[in-house]
This record gives C-alpha cells, structure tokens and sequence, in this order.
C-alpha cells in the first residue's frame, strides 16, 4: 500500500498542474558558475539532508550532459551524463538521493543551441556525427549557418542554434526529455527560453510531463540612460506571454521583480507598488506563475552581471519569502555567505511554511516610500523592510523574527 507521500508523488507525476494549484514550492539553485571546479554531484548529495531539513523542495541542478564548455551552457552529446561536475555514476548517487529525501531534482534544459561534432555546410561545425540525434545542418537554423528554417525567437550567437520547427528535432527532444525523466529527474529549467517559440516549451512539457517547469525568459528591463524606469509593465508583459504561450504549463523566473527590488532597497522602496497598487512584477500579475529570485549563475557568482546589492541579501530574501509567487534561493547566498545568512532564510522558509504563505496569496501593500515598504501578506504574516521605522500598530501580532533593516510578524493565535 503507497504511503500518503508516495500517493501525493504518483497524482503529481500524472497531472501537470497539481503542483502549480499547491503553490508551495520553495526551490534551491543548487551550483553557481565555479561549481565544476569541484566535484558538484558529490557536493551536492552530502547536502541533501541539510536541503531537505530546510524545506526546498526541488533543486535545479547545472547541466547535466556532456558539454564543450565546462558550465554545461555548450552541450554536444545529450545522452552523456559524464560532465565536469562529475560522473554519470556519481549524478546517479545524488539523483537518488534527492528522491529518498523527497526533494525533486530540476534538469537544466539547454535545447536552444548545440555544438556539432563535423564541419559541414558552410564549413561550420552543424552536424552532429557520430554521437546519438546525429543531426544533420537541417537541424541548425538558417540564420546560424545551417540548412534549416529560420528561428522562432532570438539568436544565440556564435553557436549553431537548433530549429525547433522541425518535426524530427522536437520528436528527438521529446524522446531525450522522457530519458531524463527516467533517470531521476522531475523537473526541468528551460534555458535562453526567448530563443525558440513557446509553442514548443508546450509540445516538450505534454510529452516529458515534469512535475514542475520554469523558463528563463530574460531580457532587459526599461531604463532612461542608466536609471530603471518605475514602470515595468512592457517588461513583465512580455514574460506573462510567453507563459501563455506555454499553454500556462509552465512557470518563468520574475526578472521584473529582481531588477525593481535590487533597485528598491538602495533607498527607493515606492518602487514596489505599482500604480494599481500591486506588486510591480509578475509576481503582481501572475503570481502563481511566477518564479520569484535575487541572484543566480548568471546574474551573481563571478559572473557578476547584474548582481543584487551584497548588503542587502536578507532584504531580498524577506521581501521574496513572504510574498506569494514560488521563491528561489541561490546556492551562494545559502552555503556560502556565512551562518547567520543561512539561519535567517531557513527561518524566513519556516515562517513561510507556518504562516501557510503560497503563490497565490494576497498582497497588502501598507507602505512604500523612500525608507521603508511593508505589506500584509495572507491572513497571518506582516512585513517590513528598509531602514525606516514601520511595525503593525495592533497588538493581535507577534515579532517572529528580524535582522538588518527587515522584520517580520506573525498573527497571534
């Protein structure tokens, strides 16, 4: 007879919406851009019960197959799971793992490029001899150098780029995605998601069925020189289509939200209420939809390319762990930044979990001026943060926890 967890697991795997209607993800990017340097999967697997302590319940894992580049962002022969962070026989020891710890594992899903192994048309390395899905150049687009149609979205440059209209392509995809699936994986990350039409995410997420997708649909915010616009609107717009156009099958990480909270808490906190007086990202939109995050692989590490504030991590963090949305905490802001930072978001997670906060719950913005933002999020959570002086003037509730410039309450029972 199946446990209550392992019946919760078989309804999941069978409905692709049963954890989206939840709302109760809290994910864990598991690596940062360095983490091939030392021998990730076993790493990571040692932490898996300090993971699954905290309360994540999936962590998106760097790609998995064999790459040109050491990231994994190049990949060459997808059905190799020996890469730089370490053997398939190792990826497989932490695969299981996570699934005797009931943490789900995120694949990350690079299927907008692929480097050939032969030089064929145009002298370009577009064919992919030799290996399994030897493609031929009608697998690579025509506007990077194959004998495909031309792209549905945007150009990744410099690399051949696959063609996702193709019928043979998407069917390969399909076949490779379910192989993951079989490995161990159950949810999947969608890499440079503005790269190829929506449509397809759609047709790959029917025919794998992961429990849970995100896509990351990046690109610019709205700025007049080098200052953020206050309204984002154009820019949350275009990420709420392209979750539509997924058939709302899947989530995407809330770039709105990072770019106007990292500027927010320098001291501009009316940022976050828009004019209508909701959150100014996705979040404020589509919450259940919306992946909410600080930093990643891209935008913090050594990368360094849009990173958020340094001394301002736990604002971050408490604003995104009370609000509704499917927060995400960063590898390097968990483990690496010190205890006391680890402690106060496994105690923001707590409170989360307690205070029963998910994706869709209700925002009430109380204040956003220069110094200080509060809400009340749900029935049972308050919030400050900022360097203003702000805390709920009734006595029904109770300090729960704080640190620099954020506190939080909960509601007396």
């Amino acid at each position: 007879m199946l446990s209550y967890i392992e019946m919760q697991t078989v309804e999941e795997s069978n409905d692709l919406g049963a954890v989206l209607r939840k709302g109760r993800e809290i994910l864990l990017q598991g690596f940062n851009w360095e983490s091939h340097k030392h021998d990730w999967w076993e790493n990571l697997e040692k932490k898996v019960p300090d993971i699954a302590k905290s309360g994540f319940t999936s962590v998106w894992l760097p790609p998995a197959t064999h790459s040109f580049s050491p990231e994994g962002y190049l990949p060459q022969n997808l059905y190799s799971l020996s890469s730089s962070y370490g053997s398939e026989q190792s990826l497989k020891a932490l695969l299981q793992t996570l699934e005797k710890y009931k943490v789900r594992a995120m694949a990350d899903i690079v299927i907008n490029h692929r480097i050939g192994t032969t030089q064929g048309h145009g002298g370009i390395y577009n064919r992919y001899d030799g290996i399994p899905l030897a493609w031929d150049e009608h697998a690579v687009t025509s506007c990077t150098g194959g004998l495909g149609n031309q792209s549905t979205g945007d150009n990744f440059h410099g690399v051949p780029n696959i063609d996702h209209s193709q019928e043979f392509v998407r069917k390969d995809i399909i076949e490779w995605l379910r192989w993951l699936r079989s490995v161990c994986f159950q949810d999947f990350r969608f890499d440079f998601a503005r790269g190829y039409s929506a449509k397809y995410v759609k047709e790959y997420i029917e025919g794998a069925k992961p429990i849970f997708s995100v896509g990351e649909y990046w690109d610019s915010c709205s700025y007049n020189e080098s200052i953020l616009d206050y309204n984002q609107d154009s820019h949350r717009q275009r990420i709420i289509n392209w979750i539509d156009a997924t058939g709302q099958l899947s989530t995407a990480f809330d770039f709105t939200t990072k770019g106007i909270l990292q500027e927010a808490v320098k001291g501009q906190f009316w940022r976050l209420r828009d004019p209508k007086g909701k959150p100014p990202g996705v979040m404020g939109w589509w919450p259940s939809r919306a992946v909410t995050f600080i930093d990643n692989h891209d935008t913090g590490s050594t990368q360094a390319h849009w990173p958020f504030p340094s001394n301002h991590i736990m604002e971050g963090y408490a604003y995104i762990l009370t609000h509704p949305g499917i927060p995400t905490v960063f590898y390097d802001h968990f483990y690496d930044c010190g205890d006391s930072i680890r402690e106060q978001i496994v105690k923001l997670m707590e409170i989360r979990k307690s205070g029963d906060i998910h994706s869709r719950s209700s925002v009430r913005i109380l204040e956003a001026q220069d110094n200080i933002y509060s809400a009340t999020i749900g029935e049972k959570i308050c919030m400050k943060i900022g360097d203003g002086s702000w805390c709920p003037t009734d006595g029904e509730w109770t300090l729960a926890t704080s640190g620099q410039r954020y506190a939080v309450w909960q509601k007396k029972e």
